[in-house]
């Protein structure tokens, strides 16, 4: 593992888990496509990122005590001028443990979730689904044992209700396949050689499309000493 990201995690085990800003700089130091991101404090620098970034843009809560952002309205998205900016900040900077505003680029793409669970028995778990809010509801999702083979991959894609989506279902643009193996492989050795460390893992979603697929949001839970 990368000495930056064990300084990373380290940094973190007080809390219990990773702030997104690090867990997808974490994903970014193992080559995983993230959207253009930055923290800011203050207003004035959140409307430097957003116009650096170029809108719209989404926005979300950073605190070491929010773990579910959505559940306390931390997350804004469509932003697309200063003075909506603003009226985001001024909101999220009024919740509890607030650190900081994510700016991120708005990406698009289908959502899926891929995620990671360590089993006390099997070990890393690796799980693919659709991703989004809609997860939860369907449970539309793939499971295998880490680390993931190409055969273990297609299985997990194919294994999918929805999996019909990926293929441009009806005329629907088809998602890069290939390049969602590859996700899926290397996320799983990531989680192999984090297992020490690590509790789970949630990337949701994933956007992915014809061209690329982009950790759009990431949490990394960690384990308790």
């Amino acid at each position: 593992m990368k000495k930056e990201v064990n300084d990373i995690l380290a940094a973190h085990e007080k809390w219990g888990w990773v702030t997104e800003p690090d867990a997808q700089k974490i994903f970014s130091l193992y080559g995983f496509h993230t959207p253009q991101y930055d923290v800011a404090t203050d207003e004035a620098q959140a409307m430097a990122i957003a116009q650096k970034i170029g809108y719209p843009v989404v926005a979300k809560i950073v605190s070491p005590t929010v773990i579910h952002k959505s559940d306390v309205k931390g997350v804004v998205v469509g932003i697309r001028d200063d003075l909506s900016l603003a009226d985001a900040f001024r909101r999220i900077s009024r919740i509890e443990g607030f650190a900081g505003m994510l700016i991120a680029e708005m990406v698009k793409g289908l959502e899926l979730i891929i995620g990671a669970q360590n089993d006390f028995q099997f070990g890393p778990m690796v799980l693919l689904g659709m991703g989004g809010v809609g997860v939860e509801i369907y449970k539309d999702v793939s499971l295998r044992m880490a680390p993931l083979t190409e055969a273990d991959a297609g299985c997990m894609i194919q294994g999918l209700t929805a999996g019909r989506l990926l293929s441009g279902y009806r005329g629907a643009v088809p998602v890069d396949l290939e390049l969602l193996t590859k996700t899926l492989i290397d996320f799983s050795h990531l989680v192999m050689s984090m297992q020490d460390l690590v509790e789970s893992i949630d990337l949701n979603p994933v956007m992915c499309t014809q061209k690329e697929c982009i950790i759009a949001d990431s949490r990394i839970m960690l384990k308790k000493r």
